[in-house]
């Protein structure tokens, strides 16, 4: 099973991603202090990714538990780069709130599930499309590839 998930977010899917990217449950809201809706990011931990992404403990081929694609912002406090990358996670949820679900992992609270993904380096975001294989972006990247990724990857237009 780690095999397999090794594989699935190896570097090949990552150079997939940027390749073509260079040519990847509800909105969460809440109610600010002017009455507008602020959509925020969803804070996953390993049981809840188990719950609503992926149960990789039961299930030996990649299934989607969710309704909408998502999207998985892997971090770490400590990250400049994942610092820099969360005002655009947070924009690109903004955004796409009703088409998308956003998420973050912070990886030092979570080390199983970033070592069972194979999760090597900070940030890395995960686009997951409602059906397909997730793919994998390393690095902090400029918002306009996320959106690239969503439209490609995610086929959200």
């Amino acid at each position: 099973m780690k095999k397999y998930l090794k594989r699935l977010f190896s570097v090949s899917v990552i150079l997939k991603l940027f390749m073509l990217t260079s040519l990847t449950a509800a909105s969460p809201a809440s109610i600010n202090k002017e009455g507008e809706n602020k959509v925020t990011v969803i804070q996953l931990s390993g049981d809840q990714f188990k719950k609503m992404i992926f149960d990789y403990e039961t299930n030996k081929e990649w299934k989607y538990e969710g309704t909408k694609p998502a999207i998985i912002d892997f971090y770490a406090t400590w990250c400049g780069p994942c610092t820099r990358l969360s005002p655009i996670v947070e924009e690109i949820a903004g955004e796409y709130a009703g088409k998308i679900v956003v998420y973050k992992v912070d990886t030092d609270q979570e080390k199983k599930l970033a070592q069972t993904l194979g999760i090597s380096g900070l940030p890395t975001l995960l686009f997951i499309p409602v059906k397909g294989k997730p793919q994998a972006s390393m690095g902090l990247v400029p918002k306009e590839t996320i959106v690239k990724a969503i439209n490609n990857v995610l086929l959200i237009k």
